[in-house]
């Protein structure tokens, strides 16, 4: 694996952290957001970062939520973060894990 590829993915696992932390903190408790995931550009300059929400009722609500905070987000992360550009972060449900979690319901009820 490259330099380049090795500090992108620590860069977005941080990034994953951070963002558990801050949304950890944050939410108001009506529903359960888990950071499954973040992926950054080769440039460092955009994350995306990928969130599933239990019950899955809530999920918009969550979402339109992450989305609103990601000014505030972005400040933690200047706390946080020793790298002189910090990304423009969007937020996305993370639908490989629906999916996963989809057919292991499919699988137990068989």
């Amino acid at each position: 694996m490259s330099q380049e590829n090795q500090r992108k993915d620590k860069v977005a696992n941080y990034l994953k952290e951070l963002t558990a932390e801050f949304l950890g903190r944050e939410n108001n408790r009506t529903s359960l957001i888990t950071v499954t995931g973040a992926t950054c550009s080769p440039d460092l300059k955009r994350a995306t970062i990928f969130i599933t929400v239990l019950p899955t009722e809530k999920e918009s609500l969550a979402l339109e939520f992450a989305k609103r905070k990601r000014g505030e987000l972005r400040e933690f992360f200047k706390k946080k973060l020793e790298i002189k550009t910090i990304p423009f972060i969007d937020i996305a449900i993370d639908l490989g894990e629906k999916h996963r979690q989809k057919i292991d319901e499919l699988l137990r009820n068989g």
